[in-house]
């Protein structure tokens, strides 16, 4: 028997992945002024859906940041936007946050069942 679940698994995953999208949205800030500087995203959402699809353990994912090809073009060949960036990266904080609090609530859930806590 394992002590977790694919649940807390995925949860620490997407934990993971929240974390590299975090760097690549703040590394898109600090290129805004570069000169055809590329938007950078990480899909940790799609890269994990699609890993519990096929059966895989999401323990075994690895999250990096992919040229985001849609995102428009500015005249320098910048495509980085300062507003949608700063959105993104709220968004993404928040989350982090949500994925973090129902982590450690299942850990402490887990801890009570053993008598730990």
């Amino acid at each position: 028997m394992e002590l977790f679940d694919t649940t807390q698994l995925s949860l620490a995953a997407a934990l993971h992945g929240s974390s590299a999208r975090q760097a690549a949205l703040a590394d898109n800030l600090a290129n805004v002024d570069t000169p055809g500087y590329v938007r950078k995203d990480v899909d940790f959402h799609g890269t994990l859906a699609a890993a519990l699809s096929a059966g895989d353990s999401p323990s075994d994912l690895s999250f990096s940041a992919q040229d985001d090809a849609s995102a428009p073009v500015r005249a320098d060949g910048n495509s980085v936007d300062t507003d949608a960036e700063n959105s993104a990266l709220a968004q993404n904080g928040l989350e982090y946050d949500a994925l973090a609090k129902v982590a450690g609530t299942r850990i402490d859930i887990l801890k009570t069942a053993m008598g730990v806590a």
